[in-house]
């Protein structure tokens, strides 16, 4: 199934979903696949405020875009695998049966399938600014990774090793 339907269904049913990507045998290369995806769209999804901002403040636009390029391709991925190394941790005490690459894949997924909202949190934050708006979509975008994520998680770690 390709990513953008799989995305889709995503929101239908997150734990369906993960374990189809479990089933298909772990692959690393499509774990890193993923987390670099999301980190590729949060990074695009940053310019409209970028832009912004350099207009609003007089700045440079291709300093702050270096910067977020850096920060969000470069130093992102590494925060996100550690973040799956804790997740596995956590649900390994709490009863967990899965692997290390299940947590990550559960992590790495629901960030990918969460980009739609990323990118419109973007526009918003490019076009509206800072405000109730901004935050009420920052919120949604918050709330349906977090299901995803563990919804996945769940999923991932109901796999027997």
């Amino acid at each position: 199934m390709p990513v953008t339907s799989d995305i889709v269904a995503t929101y239908r049913g997150p734990g369906r979903v993960v374990r189809r990507l479990l089933d298909l045998g772990e692959r690393e290369d499509r774990a890193l696949i993923f987390v670099m995806g999301f980190c590729v769209v949060a990074f695009i999804a940053q310019l409209p405020s970028l832009a912004r901002r350099a207009h609003l403040e007089g700045l440079e636009l291709n300093m702050l875009m270096g910067g977020a390029l850096l920060g969000t391709v470069i130093i992102l991925p590494l925060f996100f695998y550690a973040l799956a190394f804790l997740s596995y941790g956590a649900a390994r005490l709490v009863g967990g049966r899965g692997t290390a690459y299940g947590a990550r894949l559960a992590l790495f997924w629901a960030l990918l399938s969460s980009t739609p909202l990323v990118l419109l949190n973007g526009l918003v934050a490019g076009f509206i600014g800072p405000g109730p708006a901004l935050t009420l979509v920052g919120m949604i975008w918050l709330g349906v990774f977090f299901w995803f994520w563990l919804a996945g998680l769940r999923q991932a770690q109901r796999q027997a090793e």
